[in-house]
């Protein structure tokens, strides 16, 4: 087994013995799927809806250089500076580059993933600059020095009594502002509010961007990404270069199954689209007089960061993901052992494919493997993408790799040669059907020898029948004549 298995294994473990986060896994996740249900089953045509938004996503990465082109030329002309960051150093440094240009001391974030794969805030504060996440459960995360578990409810692994009680100690919280959740949340907006309104920098990430008018398009269900965008005087938005789509309409296609799938509402909350900084009167798509409300300047960092690689690859299909999170809430793997078992930015089924394809498959081959392929991922994802097909393709990459552990390299061939010669195949059938009966207890085995033992750790394996199907099968033929 490799250092990297070993350790998600162990993460595994640890995962698997904390009975508090199996419990609000499990609330959460049925909760979150049950929203779903309920919104696409008030949707009209609901499949006919997740189609449209699957072809606007297809058409999006097929062309993926043009829409990328026509975007940058559209937001420049709006006002917007635009920055192409091939790697998360990057990014890193484009960012800290412009908040130290413009003396920038605070920053505010919206929940961004992209911030978070590409380590933004470590890099801010080593320069400087203070980070402070405004969206309340990154909050949660921040002060807790912990790390988001889920795409859209980064605390899902936490109580409401871990909340209060790191409130209490990080904010100085009284036991009124702990009392409820709403007590909780009211305390949070006091705290952010005095920073938004110092803040210098403001820092997003972008749910879609729009290519024919260089528009970024960023849903919230907090007031808090509307003043993360607006009140600070410089907004820096970073953009996965894949999270595009050519016309308004088909942002629109996207956003009517977004919601639904993320949290089972019809829209979220807020629907912020922003193009271009504060309009100044005279300046290119300038008004009469100057426009009151929004940041004196907008930079779009597009990031790359292993994206374009995985185009014209087996894995292309994950660049559709729109990060709704409805495949970690199905997933019988993730809603047990939560998203910090996954050991990446980007957990279960999507994550599973993402973190291989963006940094290789050495190193993060395992997780493909955390999967039934039940297929449930495949049936809840709002643009279809085929997610037990790309998990294949990944475990058949490190397959070709040869990154499996020594015995498995050794068996399957074993195994192919036994399966592919009929006589030989029912031979070693029988022998291990005799060998199982003779250890057997009460018709289960309770321990299997060598590695097959990670099966029987947890389970006990069944004895198999004392004639095999084909034989069963061939005897019932015969007594029916």
């Amino acid at each position: 087994m490799t250092e990297s298995a070993a350790a998600f294994h162990r993460r595994i473990d640890t995962a698997l013995a904390d009975a508090a986060l199996r419990q609000a896994l499990t609330l959460t996740t049925g909760r979150l799927s049950g929203g779903r249900t309920a919104a696409f089953g008030a949707l009209a045509d609901a499949e006919a809806c997740r189609d449209d938004a699957r072809r606007a996503r297809a058409d999006a990465v097929s062309r993926l250089d043009s829409h990328l082109d026509q975007f940058a030329r559209a937001a420049s002309a709006r006002g917007a500076a635009v920055h192409w960051a091939e790697t998360a150093g990057d990014a890193r440094r484009i960012i800290t580059d412009i908040a130290l240009e413009q003396g920038v001391r605070l920053a505010v974030k919206s929940k961004s993933m992209a911030t978070e794969e590409v380590e933004l805030n470590e890099a801010l504060q080593h320069a400087g600059v203070r980070v402070v996440e405004t969206d309340l459960g990154e909050f949660v995360v921040q002060l807790g020095g912990d790390r988001p578990s889920h795409i859209i409810t980064p605390i899902i692994h936490r109580s409401r009594q871990y909340v209060a009680a790191l409130f209490t100690e990080k904010l100085g919280a009284a036991p009124e502002d702990v009392a409820d959740i709403p007590a909780m949340t009211a305390l949070a907006r006091r705290v952010l509010r005095a920073e938004f309104l110092q803040a210098g920098m403001g820092i997003s990430g972008v749910n879609i961007a729009v290519a024919e008018t260089g528009s970024l398009c960023i849903v919230t269900n907090e007031g808090n990404g509307r003043l993360t965008t607006s009140l600070p005087r410089v907004h820096v938005a970073l953009l996965g270069l894949e999270r595009i789509v050519p016309t308004a309409a088909d942002l629109a296609a996207v956003l009517t199954v977004l919601a639904r799938s993320a949290t089972g509402q019809a829209s979220p909350v807020y629907t912020n689209v922003i193009t271009g900084p504060r309009r100044r009167n005279g300046a290119p798509g300038g008004l009469e007089a100057d426009e009151p409300d929004g940041p004196e300047q907008l930079h779009i960092v597009i990031l790359d960061n292993g994206r374009s690689r995985l185009i014209g690859t087996p894995l292309e299909e994950i660049l559709h993901c729109v990060r709704c999170g409805a495949c970690l809430n199905v997933c019988p793997v993730y809603r047990l052992i939560g998203g910090h078992a996954y050991g990446g930015v980007y957990p279960g089924p999507v994550g599973s494919v993402v973190m291989p394809g963006l940094h290789g498959v050495e190193g993060w081959s395992e997780l493909a493997h955390a999967s039934s392929l039940c297929g449930a991922c495949r049936d809840v994802c709002p643009v279809k993408i085929d997610l037990p097909g790309l998990l294949l393709a990944v475990r058949r990459e490190a397959a070709a790799k040869q990154l499996a552990p020594f015995w498995i390299r050794a068996a399957m061939p074993a195994y192919a040669a036994v399966a592919s010669r009929p006589r030989l195949y029912r031979w070693a059938g029988r022998a291990a059907a005799l060998l199982a009966r003779a250890v057997q207890r009460g018709g289960w085995i309770r321990r299997l020898p060598g590695p097959l033992g990670a099966w029987t750790a947890s389970r006990d394996f069944p004895v198999p029948a004392s004639r095999s199907f084909v034989e069963a099968h061939q005897a019932r033929k015969e007594a029916a004549r």
